[in-house]
């Protein structure tokens, strides 16, 4: 099956039908910001992104901009094709536990070295993840981490009939 027609870009705009496959990490100056329970856990512009096709970019931020305070360490592991073996966080704040919500990559294959203990948080089960003060919308599917704001064009991997593109 192949994959839909993608979206036309507006202006402003980049179609994740460009992004590179294999996938890709880079640096952005994009404020990212995460809250939850009305506390600010993520505040940085020198988040990296990373890009894959059909995929909104997931970010990953450098510890020293993240309230580390609340989050802990969870026994889960998983393997990503592209960056290696991930660890998993619990997000714990305002009196709630988010298991697994939000992950790093202590150890990441080469071309992912720059991304190497940052961690990126699932935005679906977050009250607010905002990119250059925009809340955004979560990829679709759950299994996903990417953020959807006004600078990508879908359709995007995680909706309904897209398991195989």
């Amino acid at each position: 099956m192949g994959h839909p027609e993608p979206d036309t870009p507006g202006p402003g705009q980049e179609s994740v039908w460009d992004y590179p496959r294999p996938a890709i990490c880079e640096p952005t100056t994009r404020r990212i910001q995460v809250r939850h329970k009305g506390i600010d856990i993520v505040d940085s512009t020198a988040a990296y992104r990373t890009l894959e096709t059909s995929h909104p970019p997931t970010y990953y931020i450098p510890r020293k901009d993240i309230a580390m305070d609340y989050l802990e360490p969870n026994a889960r592991r998983s393997l990503c094709e592209w960056k290696g073996q991930a660890r998993y966080f619990d997000i714990v704040a305002g009196g709630e536990r988010i298991e697994a919500g939000a992950w790093t990559y202590p150890e990441p294959t080469p071309a992912f070295d720059p991304i190497r203990d940052m961690i990126a948080f699932y935005p679906d089960p977050l009250d607010e993840c905002l990119v250059d003060g925009e809340k955004i919308t979560p990829q679709p599917g759950g299994f996903y981490g990417g953020w959807i704001s006004q600078y990508e064009a879908g359709p995007f991997k995680g909706i309904p009939g897209s398991r195989f593109w």
